[in-house]
């Protein structure tokens, strides 16, 4: 199916055919089918509010996915914070580049069954990332 990216009162520079090739080979190296992803790409205060509404989290995060895939099928809503990954990619001594291409990866490994919740499982997510990241053609990204 198709990928949507939206921007919330945000600006943001990216090559957005280029990054959906990118998340639909990285879904197909995992085994997985792609159904309607949407990215939502908006500010601290917006992804504020809707970790608070709807996952009673009273604070910031850099993303937040909605998961509504079943079995192989992949699908669901990816919210990313803008001003989360450039505090993250100043924190991490990481261009802007990177960390958000990182956090487009987290949340679609989200949505293929990956957790971070133990030592382990954030080890297993950030070598997957890892990988993904080094596919990337950073002179057709942008």
């Amino acid at each position: 199916m198709d990928i949507y990216f939206h921007k919330e009162n945000v600006s943001l520079d990216l090559n957005l055919t280029y990054v959906e090739h990118w998340i639909k080979s990285s879904l197909f190296s995992l085994g997985h089918k792609q159904s309607d992803l949407t990215f939502i790409f908006c500010s601290d205060s917006y992804l504020k509010k809707i970790n608070n509404d709807y996952l009673n989290h009273d604070y910031f995060t850099d993303v937040i996915t909605f998961d509504y895939s079943n079995k192989e099928v992949i699908k669901g809503d990816i919210y990313i914070s803008v001003e989360r990954v450039e505090d993250n990619a100043t924190t991490y001594d990481v261009t802007f580049n990177e960390e958000i291409f990182r956090v487009i990866i987290h949340g679609v490994l989200h949505l293929c069954g990956f957790n971070d919740k133990s030592k382990d499982d954030q080890t297993k997510m950030r070598n997957k990332e890892d990988f993904f990241i080094n596919l990337i053609d950073w002179k057709s990204a942008y």
